[in-house]
């Protein structure tokens, strides 16, 4: 008999493992949805680049995000993941082999559900309901490399004609999921614990918007 013991199965990754991103922008109509894989899969590469992880097959209203028990939409990304029977085996080729996944999010973040933090409702700045907040989610298996979004910023070296370049091919490439006249804004990293902080993205553009 061998006096070996065969090796433990490696535990599969925590939410903590991972990182939320998202790109945010302006629409007439926020919430919407696409069924083509290949469409995010190009769009995944544009922003977020040779790193494992998911794009959630929607677009959001900042106040779609968060259900009314604290759940946000990247969670739901991970748990639908956590709860494949193969999920080792999913989590594995993201860490390994940089796969990406789209996942189709709950029903339940259908429903709006404002936030404490009401800077983006129609009564307090109107202008957000003409220019109307979206964000596009994505949930990254952490890694040290640059994100695609961040190495092309830094290669144009604060020149915004340069990376206007890239911008305008992310504009392009969300045209499937959020058509013209939507735009993108920026994109940044989900904070669940200063979630105000994504709102104040919009917030910093407002004035700028008042004037057209």
């Amino acid at each position: 008999m061998s006096d070996f013991s065969p090796a433990a199965a490696p535990a599969p990754p925590s939410l903590t493992d991972f990182a939320s991103f998202y790109l945010y922008g302006l629409t007439s109509q926020p919430y919407r949805q696409s069924t083509d894989v290949a469409q995010f899969g190009q769009l995944y590469d544009l922003v977020i680049g040779g790193h494992g992880g998911v794009a959630l097959s929607s677009s959001f209203h900042p106040y779609q995000l968060v259900s009314p028990a604290g759940v946000t939409v990247w969670y739901a990304a991970f748990a639908q993941l956590y709860a494949q029977p193969d999920r080792a085996a999913l989590f594995a080729s993201m860490a390994g082999e940089q796969a990406r996944y789209v996942v189709a999010p709950p029903a339940s973040f259908s429903e709006f559900h404002v936030w404490p933090d009401t800077r983006l409702t129609s009564p307090e700045n109107p202008v957000f309901s003409h220019y109307i907040p979206f964000v596009l989610p994505f949930l990254v298996r952490k890694n040290p490399a640059a994100l695609r979004w961040d190495a092309e910023l830094a290669a144009a070296e604060g020149s915004k004609e340069i990376f206007g370049r890239h911008l305008d091919q992310v504009n392009a490439a969300v045209r499937f999921v959020q058509p013209a006249p939507a735009f993108i804004l920026g994109f940044d990293e989900f904070n669940e614990a200063h979630p105000e902080r994504l709102i104040d993205r919009f917030m910093s553009v407002r004035d700028s918007l008042l004037v057209h």
